[in-house]
């Protein structure tokens, strides 16, 4: 069996399961951000953009309300139009950052759509490229992700708008 080695991982597991497997990955408890949640994009007034621990591609962007809503119908107009307003913002800095050929944009809501955090509404935004589906996860079951995530966040920080 091939090992695919993935350390970074384990801080996730420890902090976020161990320590405290209550915990909302989506709900911040302070404004510093390298203390706290690493993977920040930016920061908005009702809702913030934050790197997915778990990306689908290189670049897997989450856009979340502050407030703990599991109803997607419980969103105020203002968190609903600055979310919106946030999906520009993310396929900008994509667009300057890592130069995606497309993007799949969508909620999941409740565990049975695919939602891994199905109490707290949030979008996803996956930067797509041509051809980049390839043998790995069909004949592995395995997805490669070819940077950091720190080293993604850091870059698409310098290009949000």
């Amino acid at each position: 069996m091939e090992k695919l080695w993935a350390p970074w991982r384990m801080e996730y597991i420890r902090t976020s399961i161990i320590e405290d497997p209550g915990r909302c990955i989506f709900c911040i408890d302070s404004n510093n951000d390298e203390e706290h949640h690493k993977l920040i994009v930016h920061r908005g007034k009702t809702a913030f953009v934050m790197m997915n621990k778990y990306p689908y591609n290189n670049g897997h962007l989450l856009i979340a309300p502050y407030r703990h809503i599991k109803d997607f119908n419980d969103l105020t107009d203002e968190e609903l139009l600055e979310m919106q307003k946030l999906i520009g913002g993310c396929i900008n800095a994509l667009k300057k950052t890592m130069h995606p050929q497309g993007f799949n944009i969508g909620m999941n809501l409740g565990r049975t759509a695919g939602a891994g955090v199905e109490d707290h509404v949030h979008y996803h935004i996956v930067p797509r490229w041509d051809g980049d589906t390839n043998f790995m996860p069909i004949f592995s079951g395995t997805k490669v992700i070819s940077e950091a995530l720190a080293q993604s966040c850091e870059k698409l920080k310098a290009n949000f708008e």
